[in-house]
């Protein structure tokens, strides 16, 4: 940030996993950084409720593993401020400005960007009028909501399936909605579901609409992916977990992407814009889970150092 004239060796966009592993990195190197939060440190960490696949915990909270991942990264020195950042610039002097809502702008000659993503929504009438009155898009935010309710989980993969065992502690029954006849979702996940009594499979199915009255959701309009045939279901609520955005938008120039407006990443996790980085959920790459948000962290923050090394030799 310019207060006082000061700026940062290193901006870090965000504190779940690999912001906070890439801060305890940078703090380790002895850098000057910053890590900037829209929330509370730990991520979609805070939106999982039991996690059983990050190595040395067999099974942990969600939330334990946010506040043990924030308490390790500060005993290193780790700054996190609360803001949102809106925008991330790089400015004709070399140096990054990094632009909040509440109108700060951090600076540094490298930036990390952990920003992860948004929920991908059905984009159905229905949706956006009772999304807080039956619509979901967090199972451990709004699950004790439902007690006794007949619910919905539209999806087919990890988040889905994971989200759909939660909500059997509170719902007397889940259906997974999906448009295929099989799940993308691990086998052990998948394994699990298809024990659950409380859990019942809608396959190849598409939601058309949510319906309700004027306080909740009463159904689902649902149709038949391979005849075209529609139909009702009824639940009380339904939970949305078709995929997620990467909040990539909030860097301004072209950067390398894929299709799905994921960051591409040499080895050392720089983007096509020079001394800014992208580790965890942004990034362009196979698997987005813990393991591999925090190892991309590790990777982007060593690099920052060795990366600002040469500029000073540059100099």
């Amino acid at each position: 940030m310019t207060e006082n004239g000061s700026t940062y060796d290193l901006v870090i966009v965000g504190a779940g996993p690999a912001g906070l592993c890439a801060a305890l990195y940078a703090g380790r190197g002895m850098l000057k950084a910053i890590t900037i939060e829209r929330g509370p440190p730990g991520g979609e960490l805070l939106n999982t409720d039991l996690i059983e696949d990050y190595i040395g915990f067999e099974s942990i909270k969600g939330w334990e593993l946010a506040r043990q991942f924030a308490e390790h990264a500060k005993k290193f020195g780790a700054d996190i401020v609360t803001d949102t950042v809106e925008r991330i610039r790089k400015a004709p002097d070399g140096l990054f400005d990094v632009v909040t809502a509440r109108e700060r702008v951090f600076r540094a000659p490298a930036v990390i960007l952990t920003a992860g993503g948004t929920p991908v929504k059905l984009g159905v009438p229905g949706e956006k009028e009772y999304a807080g009155k039956g619509v979901s898009y967090c199972a451990v935010c709004d699950g004790a909501f439902f007690k006794g309710e007949v619910l919905a989980v539209v999806g087919g993969g990890d988040a889905a399936v994971e989200e759909a065992d939660y909500l059997t502690r509170y719902a007397s029954k889940v259906y997974i909605v999906h448009r295929r006849d099989q799940l993308r979702a691990s086998k052990i996940l998948q394994e699990r579901a298809f024990a659950n009594p409380k859990i019942e499979m809608v396959w190849n199915k598409r939601v058309l609409e949510i319906v309700g009255d004027s306080r909740t959701v009463k159904h689902l309009a649902l149709e038949e992916t391979t005849t075209g045939a529609r139909s009702q279901l009824a639940v009380g609520g339904v939970f949305v977990f078709i995929g997620f955005k990467p909040n990539t938008g909030i860097v301004e120039g072209h950067v390398k992407h894929d299709a799905g407006g994921y960051f591409i990443t040499d080895e050392r996790m720089m983007t096509s814009i020079p001394g800014l980085f992208a580790a965890g959920d942004v990034r362009s790459q196979l698997t987005r889970q813990i393991t591999t948000a925090v190892g991309d962290a590790t990777t982007a923050a060593i690099a920052v150092e060795k990366y600002l090394a040469a500029l000073r030799q540059d100099d």
